[in-house]
């Protein structure tokens, strides 16, 4: 399993969900999991009923069998004090270029910095080690951008890299290649069986593959649960008009009459069975398309009550199940 889990995924398909609910996962049965931000939305302060996450490493959970999760929101401008604190020792000369506006300069005349410190500050965590020469984390997730951006997000060290031949920057955004591009390191897409968030699942995976970043797996997120099998599918498609009112009304539910109170929910009930039918069908598509990206798939269920806290725990005690952790 490799050390650095990245979670990517079109906006809506609950990325940022499936993100908390891996690093819970992961960190069952002892092992500590660092859960990082890059966006700055606070998503996993939410998720977690906790208040906004500030610039450090906060413990927000406690996972089955004794784990535990830390979460971090990097903040690109905190980050870059840090870095030219390791490189230069500015000390107070930091906090003056940051009352000077000089932090908004760098990352803007070089904006590929910024994706520089968010993923640099993730890898950091990957390779951290206490005294005793043990990793301080057993797992890092990191919440990335969506589908759409993460593979720029991602190799923006090959670019800066390119930029800076010699010096700090470029040795910093070599080390962070170098555990972008190496085992420890999966990148998995989140999508919905639907048209759109597959087609960008797909094409972001080819974009993953081109750069030579490592694809993980896909997880389909709230996938809603079968209520008719495929006898019952065929049925709908087949079925007459005037025997389900008969149905209905041995039921009890009126009688089967033209106009009795059977009659008039026949239309309803079998529309409504149509939808369901072209939805699955639909669904059973995109499927399809899935499988043959050649990936291992995985599903997680819609879940009835919404997400809180506690559908957080159902969600990591699924992704268990399915060995996806």
């Amino acid at each position: 399993m490799s050390r650095l889990q990245v979670v990517s995924g079109k906006g809506g398909t609950g990325k940022t969900t499936v993100a908390a609910a891996l690093a819970l996962a992961l960190a069952t049965e002892g092992k500590r999991t660092l859960l990082v931000e890059v966006e700055g939305r606070q998503g996993i302060a939410q998720l977690f009923e906790t208040e906004a996450l500030p610039y450090e490493e906060r413990k927000i959970a406690v996972a089955p069998g004794g784990g535990e999760v830390y979460a971090l929101a990097i903040d690109p401008e905190l980050a870059l004090l840090d870095y030219l604190q390791m490189f230069y020792k500015l000390g107070g000369a930091g906090r003056a270029l940051k009352k000077l506006g000089a932090i908004d300069f760098a990352t803007t005349i070089a904006p590929g910095i910024r994706d520089v410190l968010l993923t640099g500050k993730a890898c950091e965590a990957v390779r951290r080690k206490d005294r005793a020469g043990r990793f301080v984390y057993d797992y890092v997730v990191m919440d990335a951008p969506p589908t759409g951006r993460v593979t720029r997000f991602l190799n923006v060290n090959d670019e800066v890299a390119g930029l800076a031949k010699i010096g700090p920057i470029h040795n910093q955004a070599q080390a962070v290649m170098r555990v972008l591009k190496s085992p420890e390191t999966a990148v998995h897409l989140v999508t919905l069986l639907e048209e759109m968030p597959v087609q960008e699942t797909a094409d972001g995976i080819a974009e993953l593959r081109a750069a030579r970043l490592p694809v993980g797996r896909v997880i389909v997120n709230m996938v809603r649960p079968e209520v008719l099998d495929a006898a019952e599918l065929e049925l709908v498609r087949t079925v007459d008009h005037s025997a389900v009112a008969r149905s209905l009304s041995a039921a009890g539910l009126g009688g089967a009459r033209r106009g009795g109170n059977a009659e008039k929910l026949v239309d309803p009930l079998l529309a409504q069975a149509a939808e369901y039918a072209e939805r699955h069908a639909l669904e059973q598509e995109q499927r399809g398309v899935l499988g043959e990206l050649g990936l291992p798939l995985h599903e997680l269920p819609l879940l009835a009550e919404g997400m809180d806290l506690a559908g957080l725990y159902e969600l990591a005690a699924e992704l268990r199940e399915q060995e996806v952790s």
